[in-house]
């Protein structure tokens, strides 16, 4: 699926803005609501959720169906074109009507989908567009959940993930059109071996076409390669390479002439590296690269989990600020904007799917079961994993797929589950490596062998051996060595961290501190600064974010390195020195710098 780009023969139209939106109380779809405008309703913006945008305590709980509905024109002179609805993403469910009538529906709230209406309306005129949008987690759902009545009669979502159940229209919904004849899709691999770069490409174009041209530029207009056909290779000496921090991006111009001589022109940013994994070392351009960086959650004051691009540019200059270099979606994909800038800034992705909260914490309850993560669960966990695969396989800052996070992998039932799941990630891309988010004793997991690369969570001195810092060193290095040896594949440490109230200060160092969160990451830093096969440390979290409300969440997840507003935490001068630093503590490891962000220390 491309990403749709204005160009000299197609047209987006943005569909942000207030939509008209009314909570559904499980009448709608029978008494058909989509049939005609939609009456008492509330203004509600797009994109955006819904969730803390009233005073509305029960819409803020809701669980269940509500209800957005806008009016666009369909220009004129879109007559001689094809067009689509295209939506970014809704939370979970979706149903789209245009004028009434059912255009399409989707299960899955991180990703996009889209439906022609070329046939289904009449340029020149007004459309009015209804979504229906369910919030329900159930067993087949990514992530999973269930609902439960309370004694108040009212629904209740439970979960086993650890960040709010945040819902509505989170991405932008779009019209966009494309010629009669066009691109539907395009595949590109790149490679670079003894200063020659490789770009494989593939183009898919719907309809009949006489000719294909494609042309190369490099970032100041400078054509580097060029060919005419659907299926090919270009080659480029000495190509500038996509690098972490130095992101030379190269344009891909694909234009197309059908039958009739119309045009279709696309152009997609791209950019030439490699990656692969060698020995104890992940090597980016045949250079050992060391992750430095977070995980994070789409989540602002307001929007919730919907796309704010003026939060995504500040949260990219911090990133850059703190010396950091990559980033994993935790715990889904995040949007194609976010995507965008990741290759435009040189930011190193490590791309997960929403395979969250497959695990019940508690001995002897069982979660790989035909009556829980079941073969309808992992029949819908591989067609995300196509959909997120075709949004994303063009993107040169993701380095690899993560297809879960945090599952139960010592249960009997989850070495069936997840092979099926990592071959059908291997089928769809061959180049990059495959992962799963692990935290449980290496001797008892079943999957390992699965992977290429270990990617840990760990929490010592946290969920255990709560307050006792002094555990960290001995319990941890043994743990990851356990990994290693067992395996004899990298370690990735993908989460650690500890919940610290901005404000709070105790010296010595308590649990919900500044400091104790400072304290618990140099323990853990000196642990991985000493073990050659760990290739990356990523601290939970980059900033506080929201959850469901509990007894061990103070209004929200605390481990931010920054508050939830974007103020950071002592713990992010410390990680700033760090990580601005040549070689963050790692032998034969690449400096790395973001045009010297040392400055900022000054």
């Amino acid at each position: 699926m491309l990403y749709p780009r204005e160009s000299e023969t197609r047209e987006i139209k943005d569909l942000s803005g207030i939509w008209r939106f009314k909570k559904d109380d499980s009448k709608g779809l029978e008494e058909r609501w989509f049939s005609e405008p939609l009456k008492n309703t509330l203004p509600m913006f797009v994109p955006a959720s819904y969730n803390d945008l009233t005073q509305d305590v029960s819409l803020r709980d809701h669980v269940g169906i509500v209800w957005y509905e806008t009016n666009a024109f369909i220009p004129e002179h879109w007559r001689d074109s094809r067009f689509f609805i295209r939506v970014g993403s809704a939370s979970h469910h979706c149903i789209v009507y245009i004028n009434g009538a059912e255009v399409v529906r989707h299960q899955g709230g991180f990703l996009p989908f889209e439906a022609e209406l070329t046939d289904k309306v009449h340029p020149g005129t007004s459309i009015r567009i209804t979504m229906a949008v369910d919030n329900t987690l159930n067993w087949t759902t990514l992530p999973p959940g269930e609902v439960r009545i309370n004694s108040a009669s009212e629904k209740v979502q439970e979960y086993h993930h650890d960040f709010y159940n945040y819902a509505g229209i989170h991405r932008p919904v779009k019209l966009y059109t494309v010629p009669k004849v066009y691109f539907l899709d395009m595949d590109v691999v790149s490679d670079v071996q003894n200063d020659l770069g490789s770009v494989q490409y593939r183009m898919k174009v719907q309809g009949d076409f006489q000719k294909i041209a494609l042309r190369l530029f490099d970032e100041n207009g400078v054509k580097a390669a060029e060919a005419e056909s659907a299926e090919g290779c270009l080659t480029v000496p000495s190509p500038k390479l996509w690098q972490p921090g130095d992101a030379h991006l190269y344009t891909l111009e694909a234009t197309l002439l059908d039958l009739a001589d119309r045009k279709d022109i696309y152009r997609l940013p791209i950019g030439i590296r490699n990656i692969r994994i060698k020995d104890q070392n992940f090597l980016i351009n045949n250079k050992p690269f060391y992750f430095k960086g977070f995980g994070k959650h789409e989540d602002s004051v307001l929007r919730g989990k919907g796309l704010d691009e003026a939060t995504l540019v500040k949260d990219f200059n911090l990133l850059k600020w703190m010396g950091a270099n990559s980033i994993r979606t935790s715990h889904y994909p995040y949007s194609e904007e976010f995507m965008n800038l990741a290759d435009q800034e040189g930011f190193v992705i490590v791309d997960e799917v929403p395979a969250v909260g497959f695990n019940f914490w508690k001995p002897n309850a069982v979660v790989f079961s035909e009556e829980k993560i079941s073969s309808e669960t992992r029949k819908h966990h591989e067609q995300t994993l196509k959909e997120l695969y075709q949004r994303d396989k063009n993107h040169p800052s993701v380095v690899m797929w993560c297809v879960g996070n945090e599952a139960a992998t010592a249960e009997p039932g989850a070495l069936p589950y997840f092979t099926p799941i990592i071959q059908t990630m291997r089928r769809l891309d061959p180049q990059r490596p495959v992962t799963l988010v692990m935290n449980v004793d290496p001797d008892e997991d079943t999957v390992g062998h699965l992977v290429d690369l270990i990617c840990l969570n760990t929490y010592e001195s946290w969920y255990l051996n709560s307050g006792q810092l002094e555990t960290i060193e001995p319990n941890l290095e043994k743990n990851l060595q356990k990994w290693f040896d067992r395996y004899h594949r990298p370690v990735f440490v993908t989460e650690f961290g500890a919940d610290a109230i901005a404000g709070f200060h105790q010296s010595p160092p308590v649990m919900f501190t500044e400091e104790y969160q400072v304290a618990m990451a140099e323990h853990y830093q000196r642990v991985f600064d000493k073990l050659d096969f760990v290739i990356g440390e990523h601290v939970w979290a980059f900033a506080d974010f929201a959850t469901k409300q509990a007894l061990t969440r103070v209004n929200g997840n605390r481990k931010g390195v920054f508050t939830r507003e974007r103020q950071p935490k002592l713990l992010a001068w410390e990680l700033r020195k760090r990580w601005c630093s040549a070689l963050c503590g790692k032998k034969g490891v690449q400096s790395f710098s973001w045009q010297n962000p040392t400055h900022f220390l000054e």
